[in-house]
């Protein structure tokens, strides 16, 4: 009795019916987070991370007042200019496709665009909470040497669960770079629509709840940039945590499905 070994050859009516083998999703995620360092604009973004938090803790070393060297002083000095270059990063990874004219190419190699946008995202994250971990570090570098030159004691005044919610915090931030991506996919009317998010609107809301008392009290129901502010100020309440849920659901989440939809039914060209 005799046996026949599998055929090894490429047989194009495989591709035809979909029965191809497709592209790994830990494959598309490693040629992303290659894509990221890759181009001279992709790298000095990368690298503006490490130079901002460098910087940022110099400063507040070099200006702080001796009595406010503690650890909470540099997470939050740290976790802010995050906020603005993490989006901008999540931007940038989503609209490349289409700002780049790379498009075509992407998703031919890889026909489920679904599986493309969940690799932008995670690369995305991982980038995220690489950056994070790393501001937190340089924070406890920061800490170390502030109170040194100043001689007074050391404050640790973060706990691991205000760590969470200040990554998280982060993250948040980032994946709506992500959404404005896919809602604008354009690198400029994206990055454009984030800065309005990130310094507009918080600017009109405290308007609002300057000259309108009664918005004072649905202002952290409605305003994202206020109720995320929470995950910087310690560990939100069970109020805080519904408040960030609810604006997170319309701000994000909704935006973001609509996002999807129109990424995945959109011309590519």
């Amino acid at each position: 009795m005799t046996t026949t070994a599998p055929s090894t050859t490429y047989d194009p009516t495989r591709e035809q019916h979909g029965d191809q083998p497709s592209v790994p999703l830990g494959r598309v995620v490693r040629v992303e987070l290659r894509k990221m360092f890759d181009t001279r604009s992709g790298f000095w973004l990368m690298a503006s991370i490490v130079i901002i938090a460098l910087a940022t803790m110099i400063g507040v070393v070099l200006l702080a007042p001796d009595e406010d060297l503690t650890y909470y002083t540099f997470a939050k000095a740290l976790g802010f200019p995050m906020t603005l270059v993490l989006p901008m990063i999540a931007v940038l990874s989503i609209t490349g496709e289409w700002s780049q004219r790379t498009g075509l190419t992407t998703f031919t190699l890889v026909p489920h665009r679904g599986r493309v946008l969940w690799a932008k995202t995670i690369s995305s994250v991982i980038v995220g909470v690489v950056a994070m971990l790393f501001a937190l570090a340089v924070g406890v570098v920061g800490n170390l040497v502030g109170t040194a030159i100043a001689g007074t004691d050391l404050v640790w005044d973060v706990s691991a669960a205000e760590v969470l919610t200040i990554v998280l915090g982060s993250l948040l931030c980032l994946l709506t770079g992500t959404m404005l991506g896919m809602l604008f996919r354009s690198s400029a009317g994206a990055l454009v629509a984030y800065l309005v998010l990130a310094l507009v609107f918080p600017t009109i809301a405290g308007i609002l709840s300057a000259s309108e008392p009664t918005f004072v009290d649905i202002q952290p129901w409605v305003d994202a940039n206020w109720a995320r502010s929470f995950l910087f100020e310690g560990t939100p309440t069970a109020e805080q945590w519904a408040q960030i849920g609810v604006t997170t659901a319309v701000w994000l989440v909704l935006p973001a499905l609509l996002g999807l939809r129109s990424v995945l039914r959109s011309e590519v060209k």
